[in-house]
């Protein structure tokens, strides 16, 4: 009896030749140890291999159910090693995607990266974002089927994109009228114009989901187009940093400027400068104002490596941080992938907002431009939400490490010459010696 406890069972697999020399295609048989396996299969021909059986079944539940009574000892010798999963078939055909499929439980989404590839994409700029990240920020947001997403900077819209594929409805704005218009030069090397049809709907368009595009409009993010009362799921963007595109807002350093009517139509307002710290504060106050309850803004947050601290960080009482990546771009420089999510109102606004919307159908238009001015007027007040941001000196720093690291190049390769120098003129003094001590 304990001679039978000692055996295991073994498979024999036939190949599928010579059918009448042999027994069925599957043989299960008892033997002592492996050796003896491999004595039996050292002397057959027709025998493909011989495998320690598990479990067998005419059903996957059944074959589970097997596996999961097994003795621990079984599985234990293996925990070490490392295994692999091979499908077989008899009497049929699997395609290598046939088998994966019942190795695999599922796929993730990289074939995005393919198929939203920026090279075969039809609209794109100077700063349009890898197709990668734009799926890890709309992850962020939490996007689902029929939220409403906002990108404030949208540029040529690539993170609108990756929302709309998620099923979300997408709006964006930017301060650009040539990019928006594609107007700007072209960025593929090969185009010398861009072609007329070029826009974020065609882009949307060519995956198939113009269906999930509201719009992009042309508005400066420091003078809101938005009435108070709208409100969003989430809001992600990557603004501009002042490196690669300028961070601008309608503003002139003029006293006073006055246009005709007649330009008015095809007039282009000046721009001045726009600080980050400013930008990133309209931001989240624009969040805070605008998104849903629980509803998030995920934007990148530019920093100098060498001088960064969790301080600068931008912070408000109605947003919560609740992710923080890194992304290292240089040596020196980083820019950190920030989510906030909504977690409370802002009071006074939000009153003031839902008073707005009420009376916007119930009031005369002379009624409701008083409380228009009446809500911008307490919406500037220095009551707002305190929003604490980091230095503005990131674009600074960042050009002035630049041009240190350009000057330490610079004197290197004039180091590098002078010793060049020197070890040709050595050479040339020494071939001179050897004449003259020749002749």
């Amino acid at each position: 009896m304990s001679q039978k406890l000692r055996y295991k069972n073994y498979l024999l697999w036939f190949a599928q030749e010579h059918v009448n020399f042999r027994v069925a295609p599957f043989w299960v048989v008892q033997l002592d140890s492996e050796d003896d396996a491999r004595k039996i299969a050292s002397r057959s021909i027709l025998v493909r291999y011989v495998i320690e059986l598990w479990a067998f079944s005419t059903d996957l539940s059944g074959l589970n159910v097997q596996l999961q009574t097994q003795e621990v000892e079984l599985v234990s010798t293996h925990m070490s090693s490392t295994f692999k999963i091979i499908v077989e078939t008899f009497g049929k055909h699997f395609t290598q995607k046939e088998k994966i499929d019942k190795i695999e439980i599922t796929d993730g989404q990289r074939n995005l990266m393919k198929e939203l590839s920026l090279k075969q994409r039809k609209f794109i700029g100077n700063t349009s974002m890898d197709p990668q990240l734009s799926v890890i920020m709309v992850n962020q947001t939490k996007a689902k089927e029929g939220d409403i997403i906002l990108d404030p900077f949208v540029g040529t819209g690539s993170v609108l994109i990756s929302a709309a594929k998620f099923g979300a409805y997408t709006l964006g704005a930017d301060i650009d009228y040539q990019t928006l218009h594609a107007r700007t030069r072209p960025s593929r090397i090969t185009q010398k114009v861009r072609e007329k049809d070029e826009s974020v709907a065609a882009n949307m368009k060519q995956y198939g989901i113009q269906d999930r595009y509201l719009d992009v409009i042309v508005s400066d993010f420091t003078k809101s187009a938005w009435r108070p009362c709208f409100q969003i799921d989430a809001i992600v963007t990557d603004p501009p940093y002042g490196i690669r595109e300028s961070v601008e807002k309608i503003g002139t350093t003029k006293d006073s400027v006055s246009i005709s009517e007649e330009q008015a139509d095809s007039h282009i307002p000046s721009k001045v400068d726009y600080a980050l710290p400013h930008l990133f504060k309209d931001l989240l106050n624009f969040a805070a104002a605008h998104l849903k309850m629980d509803g998030r803004v995920v934007f990148w947050f530019p920093i100098f490596r060498k001088t960064f601290t969790s301080e600068q960080l931008p912070v408000h009482p109605c947003l919560e941080l609740v992710a923080n990546s890194e992304q290292v771009l240089s040596s020196h420089s980083s820019r950190l992938l920030l989510t906030y999510e909504k977690t409370k109102e802002v009071e006074v606004r939000f009153l003031i907002s839902t008073f707005f919307c009420s009376f916007y159908q119930l009031t005369s238009t002379r009624i409701l431009n008083h409380i228009f001015l009446f809500f911008f007027h307490i919406q500037s007040q220095p009551d707002d939400p305190p929003c604490v941001i980091g230095e503005d000196n990131f674009r600074e720093l960042f050009f002035n490490e630049r041009e240190e690291k350009r000057k330490v190049r610079r004197a290197r390769k004039c180091e590098e010459r002078a010793r060049m120098k020197r070890e040709w003129e050595k050479r040339v003094m020494a071939s001179v010696s050897s004449e003259d001590s020749a002749s």
